[in-house]
């Protein structure tokens, strides 16, 4: 072989495969996504350019040894990552609708209920013969129902680690599609008079009620359900930095600098695995399937549920607000308001719907820790 042909035998253009093409170009349309689209760029953005990365010939940056195999073995395989998104996301957490109307907890609990139909719907796909799922990667897939990135990933490292990249990619790829996948859930299970329902203001929280909170719930978290306290501990941490007004250097980095470091590191490390070996498998298919069902479950259970408590309630809410009780924080609650908006441009629902918003993100936790104590 002549060095001219040992160039060329070196090049992009001699080592590309169809496959490798084929999800640059899926990657290219989540950049496409978050830029033009502005749907959750934060996190499509580093999802789809590492995607575009792990799937470059030759350079194997995805690999053990390569750029994003370094940051996925540092802080995605041992569940650091999910942690430090934890405790951010804490500190950026305003429980106050949550205290404020207790009850709408109920409706990020309902949301859940699409993570333990999506472990039933796995074990039932394992005895078609289409792909072969334990009983624990059944446990790490349902999870993926309660958008939730950060505990998806959490629960897949403990349970099912081959499976941690597929699971990944589809947690935090149905996290960013919420603006697509939720409004025609929502308008097809609600009236337009029931969108058009108004809510009264929330009342005003007491200081002492928000340091209270976090401190509660971490107590009723290690009473109860230890498996779920490194999730619940580093939320409550995170929060009650920012809630005491004595931290405010501590709870500024962990919802600054620390968030947006992680973020970005976690967005690459999943896009690592968007590589075509990796993706283009059965078993990942498979998992982005039951991720959109569980999800798609997620939200309706959460509307139903708020319609079932108009009937028995003489404060009533508007139903869409159910919808947010999946934990994705704040994107869920941005588009419950977008929805109302589309009905009355006057009709607020914004605060509201962190309510269940915020409720999700304990729920899932929540049930990441049932999951654990069950089969892990």
């Amino acid at each position: 072989m002549t060095e001219l042909q040992a160039l060329i035998a070196n090049t992009g253009i001699a080592n590309f495969e169809l496959g490798a093409l084929a999800m640059i170009a899926v990657c290219g349309l989540l950049l496409y996504l978050a830029i033009a689209k502005e749907f959750e760029p934060l996190l499509l953005l580093p999802i789809g350019f590492g995607g575009i990365l792990a799937n470059i010939p030759i350079a194997e940056i995805g690999g053990p040894d390569g750029f994003l195999g370094i940051i996925y073995n540092a802080g995605v395989s041992n569940g650091l990552f999910p942690l430090l998104i934890f405790m951010g996301v804490g500190a950026l957490t305003d429980f106050s609708p949550l205290i404020a109307n207790p009850k709408t907890a109920l409706l990020g609990a309902a949301a859940q209920f699409g993570i333990f139909a999506t472990v039933l719907g796995a074990i039932g796909l394992t005895q078609t013969g289409l792909v072969d799922f334990s009983i624990q990667d059944a446990a790490a897939i349902g999870i993926i129902g309660g958008a939730d990135g950060p505990t998806a990933i959490f629960l897949a490292s403990r349970l099912s680690p081959d499976l941690l990249g597929a699971i990944a990619v589809a947690a935090y790829s149905y996290m960013a599609l919420v603006p697509i996948i939720q409004p025609p859930i929502m308008r097809a299970l609600t009236t337009e008079e029931e969108r058009r329902l108004p809510m009264t203001q929330l009342r005003p929280v007491k200081r002492v009620e928000r340091i209270a909170f976090p401190l509660l719930v971490l107590g009723l978290c290690i009473l109860l359900l230890p498996d779920a306290t490194p999730l619940i501990g580093a939320l409550c941490f995170g929060n009650l930095l920012a809630v005491s007004g004595v931290a405010e250097r501590l709870a500024g980095a962990a919802r600054n600098e620390l968030i947006n470091i992680v973020t970005i590191l976690l967005g690459l490390a999943v896009g690592s695995k968007l590589a075509a070996d990796k993706f283009l498998t059965t078993e990942t298919l498979g998992i982005l399937a039951l991720g959109l069902i569980a999800f798609c479950i997620g939200t309706a259970t959460g509307v139903l549920l708020a319609k079932v408590m108009n009937m028995v309630s003489k404060q009533k809410i508007n139903p869409l607000i159910g919808a947010a009780g999946v934990s994705a924080v704040p994107m869920a609650a941005r588009v419950v308001n977008k929805v109302g908006q589309e009905s009355d441009p006057r009709n607020m629902l914004l605060m509201h719907a962190m309510g269940p918003n915020v409720a999700g993100v304990i729920g899932s936790a929540v049930a990441a820790g049932v999951l654990l104590a069950l089969v892990g």
